[in-house]
């Protein structure tokens, strides 16, 4: 893809092959890489490839970086809240808490470990931890609100799994900050303040669109047969704290779901797709 005003590099991961101008003199490195974890069924193959996709790309990032004369002043990764794992339970995950021991959360773990040669290497590192990002275009909400328009939502398994979730805005200004602001180091949760479960997400969604919720919900054993293992990530799912990146200096432009709803689904927007 060539962009106007936009240097554009080539880099072959599985190859092992990337232009070392590609990072030589640069001030940040934002690495955003990896396979879709909700592009398809979770097989074997699936797993390996979302895995390498992340831990490898910045393998192969941070050996451009280490034979550069001049090196960036930080290195920011995307991660996910799947470090916290496919989990329901009554409390509030924060960026203190342990991995978990289920794929998404050994994924994560790992993904993040690969940032450690930078930290030593003396570069400021941040890791993002971001939830369920809402846009108006693509993603993970298209999917989502796709049977709400056509008048058939309704709440999936319980209802009772939390859904962390955060507005593409928010999100993209969160990464801003972690670019501009020298004192963001470590791990970051991005997430909006408000918890909201399957049940209230499902209920909110139908009444921005003006569509009805369709009783009784979805059982989880026909999502399960429909998704496989992926089921997992609709049916579970539990709450994570904000509290950090408030406490750094973000004020969310989007803090409750109603309002990032009303903005990601409104007229505007979805007919800009």
């Amino acid at each position: 893809m060539i962009i106007p005003g936009i240097t554009v590099f080539q880099w072959d991961i599985d190859a092992g092959k990337i232009d070392p101008s590609a990072v030589e003199g640069v001030d940040v490195i934002v690495h955003l890489a990896g396979v879709n974890i909700g592009g398809g069924r979770w097989t074997d193959h699936r797993k390996v490839q979302i895995l390498q996709s992340r831990v490898m790309s910045a393998q192969l990032l941070y050996e451009a970086v280490r034979i550069a004369e001049r090196k960036p002043s930080a290195y920011i990764t995307a991660s996910a809240v799947g470090y916290y794992g496919v989990v329901t339970r009554d409390i509030i995950f924060s960026e203190n808490s342990p991995p978990a021991g289920d794929f998404l959360g050994s994924v994560c773990e790992r993904w993040e470990a690969a940032s450690r040669p930078y930290r030593e290497m003396g570069i400021r590192t941040v890791i993002i931890r971001s939830g369920v990002v809402l846009s108006p275009r693509g993603g993970a909400l298209e999917k989502m609100v796709l049977p709400f328009k056509f008048g058939m939502g309704t709440v999936l398994g319980s209802g009772r799994q939390y859904l962390p979730w955060i507005h593409i805005d928010d999100l993209c200004h969160i990464y801003l900050m972690a670019v501009q602001n020298d004192q963001w180091v470590g791990v970051y949760n991005a997430v909006a303040p408000h918890h909201v479960n399957n049940l209230e997400f499902s209920h909110t969604v139908a009444k921005v669109l003006n569509r009805p919720v369709w009783l009784p919900a979805i059982p989880r054993f026909i999502i399960g047969l429909i998704l496989g293992e992926m089921a997992k990530m609709i049916l579970e799912g539990s709450c994570v704290s904000s509290k950090k990146v408030v406490e750094s200096g973000y004020q969310f432009l989007y803090p409750t779901l109603t309002d990032a709803l009303q903005d990601v689904l409104s007229p505007a927007n979805r007919n800009n797709k």
